[in-house]
């Protein structure tokens, strides 16, 4: 038993008293309530062990949370540190991707503008030399012409031949 329900019985034995009359004193066992008080006086020295062994107990636990919380919050601090150079590092990442998109951008519009002009001045080549082509065509083709006029008709002179390729033109 504990001290607490000895001092409970104590109070119990004096609030059944007996009173008495015209007064408010009352009678109680002598020997009851000092065994009671000797058995409080024994529990006492052990109920303040255990108090002082809780009060320790208490410390102790109070002194491992600090330690864990201290812990705890250095633990936070450095993830904290890590997770702002993540994000530092995947800021600097997002904008160099940026700033290398940008660069082939300019680089394909670039690369697009040569390669309009090149194939511009391989058109413009191509149509200079059908132009030649055609117009050294003509004359030979005139040629032939004349040619197989003479051919068909033997009888009609050279003058005549002119005159006729002249009117067609």
């Amino acid at each position: 038993m504990d001290v607490q329900e000895r001092l409970d019985e104590l109070a119990v034995l004096i609030e059944d008293a007996k009173a008495m009359p015209l007064s408010a004193s009352c009678l109680v066992n002598r020997a009851q309530v000092l065994d009671l008080i000797d058995e409080i006086r024994q529990l006492l020295p052990e109920s303040v062990a255990r108090a002082d062994e809780l009060l320790a107990d208490r410390e102790a636990v109070v002194q491992d949370g600090r330690r864990e919380a201290d812990r705890l919050l250095e633990r936070a601090r450095g993830d904290a540190d890590l997770m702002v150079t993540a994000v530092e590092v995947y800021l600097a990442a997002v904008g160099e991707s940026q700033a290398m998109r940008a660069e082939a951008a300019e680089d394909t519009a670039r690369m697009r503008m040569e390669t309009d002009d090149y194939i511009d001045a391989k058109l413009a080549t191509f149509e200079i030399a059908l132009t030649k082509t055609l117009q050294t065509g003509d004359p030979v083709r005139e040629r032939l012409r004349a040619q197989v006029y003479e051919d068909l008709a033997p009888e009609t002179s050279h003058a005549a031949l002119d005159e006729i390729y002249d009117d067609q033109r």
